[in-house]
């Protein structure tokens, strides 16, 4: 890993700089970040607009919302960290990590109200390129979703 000169952003820093916003943001707060982890956590509201369809009467939280909530922690949050030791402070905001693939397996259901803990850990990062295995447990501790997922970062042009 090369030497890191910038900033270590705080978990409030990465929340400010995560592009996602209500209502597809599917992060309420970064607990921990390193240059090698991170831990995010999510309550799903019962109110999350997805659950009208998915399914009437008997909502579960669909995988692709799983999905994106482990890459919002496990690839972008990340990946704003490691660009934030790279980078000065008045660049943060200039760059995106946007996922690219995931492998993914999920194990249980996630229904309205249920909180998750979702826990990545850094496997690859070069060229602002980033490959992560995520895990996402709910509030019992039982894994919910496993997923080796990538992103690149991009610089923003608006």
């Amino acid at each position: 890993m090369a030497e890191y000169q910038g900033e270590k952003l705080s978990p409030q820093r990465l929340l400010e700089l995560l592009p996602q916003q209500r209502p597809f943001r599917f992060v309420d707060e970064i607990v921990a970040v390193d240059e090698k982890s991170i831990h995010g956590r999510y309550t799903f509201r019962e109110d999350e607009h997805f659950y009208q369809g998915h399914f009437p009467g008997n909502p579960i939280t669909p995988g692709v919302i799983l999905l994106e909530s482990m890459c919002q922690v496990g690839v972008v949050c990340l990946g704003i960290y490691l660009v934030g030791l790279e980078l000065p402070p008045e660049e943060h905001s200039n760059w995106l990590t946007l996922f690219s693939d995931a492998e993914v397996e999920f194990s249980r259901s996630v229904l309205p109200g249920d909180t998750v803990d979702i826990r990545g850990e850094l496997l690859f990062w070069r060229r602002r390129k980033l490959k992560a295995r995520v895990t996402m447990t709910n509030q019992h501790g039982e894994v919910v979703a496993t997923t080796t997922a990538s992103g690149i970062g991009v610089k923003n042009v608006e």
